[in-house]
């Protein structure tokens, strides 16, 4: 039963990460003719343009894929118990755990793609690829605020590790 647990538990948490991720891109007005973002646009396809068809725009919110990330947060909250034999949880703790969930998928989502962005900063500097384009559309709105309050020493930017430590801070107060 547990590695029946395991496995919906990573495919809904890989399903969690391509709508959140599609989400995040659409906030941060990424780049979609980007190689990479229209991956993430065709692999999540299937679940948000039938939501579309139910449930238009409001604005620059795009309320097909907000309610296809709560829709997975709720499922993999959902899986445990109901496959434990514990029943249905109750629903305010249903609620809060999602909550929880979508925060935390959220946070760890931008903290590995900072410290990608970061490391492919290091690594080719100066030269492009779908996969900067894309790390910079998502990290460079999280990254502006510390780079006004840290300015670079030395011609290092330490932006990328203070947002890191104030991720993993925030990680850690989650209860």
């Amino acid at each position: 039963m547990a590695a029946l647990i395991y496995l919906f538990e990573t495919l809904l948490s890989l399903c969690l990460i391509a709508v959140l991720l599609r989400l995040l891109l659409q906030w941060s007005r990424a780049d979609f003719r980007n190689p990479l973002a229209r991956s993430i646009v065709h692999i999540t396809n299937p679940i948000i343009v039938p939501l579309r068809r139910l449930l238009p725009a409001i604005g620059r919110l795009d309320t097909a894929s907000c309610v296809a990330v709560i829709v997975f947060a709720v499922l993999k909250v959902a899986v445990r118990p109901l496959l434990s034999g514990f029943g249905a949880l109750p629903p305010v703790l249903w609620l809060q755990l999602t909550a929880i969930e979508i925060l935390r998928t959220t946070l760890w989502t931008y903290f590995f793609a900072i410290v990608i962005y970061a490391l492919l900063s290091f690594v080719a500097p100066g030269t492009y690829s779908p996969a900067q384009g894309l790390l910079a559309a998502l990290c460079e709105p999280v990254l502006r605020p510390f780079r006004r309050v840290i300015p670079p020493l030395g011609g290092l930017d330490f932006s990328a590790l203070w947002a890191g430590i104030i991720i993993q801070m925030l990680l850690i107060l989650i209860p």
